[in-house]
């Protein structure tokens, strides 16, 4: 693999990340504060179309006018690091690949079931949650009545959505530093390396495994393997989720890393989802360990095709 092939890779992962960080940010213009009876409002100015717009946000506070300039700030920012990388692939030749029809739609069809799927994978991870309360914080990114660990991995899960149906990230292969980088989004806040793998020994609660301690070189040979079979690409998906699941290849966040790779897999051959359903979490949590334990004959295959596989 040439150096400028891994350049290229790399600058597309970096514009990615950005993009999904600026898809974020609520806000898109300039700060306007508009008196009326005494009482000041703000508004999101923008030029649309060759007319100026006034969005309204909400009553004025301090606070509040604070919260949004640092927003706007970053925004500024990142349209900025987004030029740049632009800059740099245009001078390595690089040129936009096109997406099939069908990719397209399996991003919009991603994009429609993101909340419901965040919300299913919040569950899944024990987060005590409401789906009113995750579309809020996936909206709006605070909600009252839950914790700030809580709110977090939500949003984190948000984040590695955002960045999984970016098209940058869709025409690239499927591979462990994908799978490396979903994981360093999921723990965001949690460990200042979270995408970097595991190197103290771990337990799972309500199972007997206990996973080794992972070989980075090991895994990424496992996962071109599972990568390269001659299968259908629903059966795997779901084996590189189970694999890098009972693996614990990372400290934490290994359900939600592996769930959401899976997906970026399917979404680039145009397939569907995979999203464990929260009707369907107690029995795959028991399906999961038999699993876990060498004692599975093929059921968590069969149960994730039939239950957890969202096709279009």
């Amino acid at each position: 693999m040439n150096n400028q092939y891994l350049q290229i890779q790399s600058l597309l992962e970096q514009r990615a990340e950005v993009n999904a960080r600026l898809n974020l940010i609520p806000y898109d213009g300039s700060l306007e504060i508009k008196d009326r009876d005494g009482k000041k409002y703000i508004y999101i100015r923008k030029r649309v179309l060759g007319r100026n717009t006034s969005t309204y946000v909400n009553l004025y506070s301090d606070e509040l006018f604070a919260s949004i300039s640092r927003l706007l700030k970053d925004a500024k920012e990142y349209k900025k690091q987004i030029r740049k990388i632009n800059n740099e692939l245009a001078k390595l030749g690089y040129t936009e690949q096109k997406l099939s029809s069908r990719v397209l739609l399996n991003i919009d069809f991603a994009r429609a079931n993101m909340k419901s799927n965040i919300y299913d994978q919040a569950i899944l991870e024990g987060i005590a949650t409401t789906f009113p309360d995750t579309e809020t914080i996936i909206e709006n990114g605070i909600v009252s009545g839950m914790t700030p660990t809580d709110v977090q991995k939500i949003l984190n899960l948000k984040h590695a959505w955002e960045f999984i149906m970016d098209k940058d990230v869709v025409v690239s292969k499927s591979s462990y530093s994908i799978l490396c980088y979903i994981a360093s989004l999921v723990n965001e806040g949690f460990y200042t390396y979270g995408g970097r793998i595991r190197c103290v020994p771990i337990t799972i609660g309500g199972t007997s495994y206990i996973p080794p301690l992972p070989m980075e070189n090991i895994i990424k040979e496992k996962i071109e393997k599972i990568l390269n079979k001659n299968d259908e690409p629903v059966n795997i998906a779901i084996e590189l989720c189970l694999y890098c699941m009972k693996t614990q290849i990372f400290n934490d966040g290994n359900k939600r890393a592996s769930v959401i790779f899976a997906n970026h897999f399917l979404i680039s051959k145009g397939v569907g989802l995979l999203v464990i359903p929260e009707s369907k979490v107690s029995e795959f949590k028991k399906i999961l360990v038999a699993y876990y334990e060498d004692r599975d004959n093929g059921e968590i295959l069969e149960f994730m095709k039939k239950y957890c596989w969202k096709n279009f």
